[in-house]
C-alpha cells in the first residue's frame, strides 16, 4: 500500500512538471511565432493593435409615425414672481417603447382668455416595440406674459385646466422688463 502512495505521488509530480513545462516561455526568451494563417472568419490583429470602441450605428432618417400624446392629467404651477410665470405639468402614457415626444407647441387666445397646447408624439414606423404603456412628465412653460388679470383655461391635447392671474400680467409701463 505504501508503495502504491508513493507511485501515485511520483505520476502527479511528473503531470504538473508537464503542465507547467506547457505555460514557460522557451529558455533563450524567444515567444514561439503565432501560425501562418488565423482560422477561418478571424483576422490577424496587428501588433499595435488596440481595442477601439465601434462608431454608433447610423440610424437613417425614415418614416415615422407622428401623433398626439395620450394625456391623463395637467397640473398648474404658478410661480410667485412678476410677472408671474405659470407652468402645466402634464401626465400621461405613450403607447408603446418605441413613440417620445415630438413637437410641444401652443397657442394663446388672449380674446377666449385661453392656452391652447399640442403635445405631439413621434415613433419610428417599421420598428418593433414594446406594446406596454410608458408613463411621461412634461412641464410645458405657459405663454402668460402681458396677460390682462383673469380666468384662464389650460386645453393640453383634449384636457383641460383653469388658473387665474390676479392682476394684469405686465410690467408697469416705462418699468424693466
Amino acid at each position: 500500500m505504501r508503495r502504491n502512495g508513493w507511485l501515485n505521488v511520483l505520476w502527479g509530480a511528473l503531470l504538473a512538471a508537464a503542465l507547467l513545462e506547457a505555460c514557460v516561455a522557451p529558455a533563450d526568451g524567444e515567444m514561439p511565432t503565432p501560425p501562418a494563417t488565423p482560422p477561418d472568419g478571424l483576422e490577424r490583429p496587428t501588433s499595435d493593435a488596440t481595442p477601439s470602441p465601434s462608431p454608433p450605428p447610423e440610424e437613417e432618417p425614415g418614416e415615422v409615425i407622428v401623433g398626439a400624446a395620450d394625456v391623463e392629467s395637467v397640473e398648474i404651477l404658478i410661480m410667485e414672481s412678476f410677472p408671474v410665470q405659470v407652468t402645466a405639468v402634464v401626465r400621461g402614457n405613450l403607447r408603446d417603447g418605441c413613440t417620445r415626444i415630438g413637437a410641444i407647441d401652443q397657442e394663446v387666445l388672449a380674446a377666449e382668455r385661453r392656452i391652447a397646447v399640442r403635445i405631439g408624439t413621434v415613433r419610428p414606423a417599421d420598428a418593433f416595440c414594446t406594446q406596454a404603456l410608458v408613463p411621461y412628465e412634461e412641464r410645458v412653460p405657459l405663454e402668460v406674459r402681458g396677460l390682462p388679470a383673469g380666468e384662464y383655461t389650460v386645453d393640453v391635447n383634449g384636457l383641460t385646466a383653469m388658473f387665474t392671474l390676479e392682476v394684469d400680467n405686465a410690467p408697469p409701463a416705462g418699468g424693466a422688463g
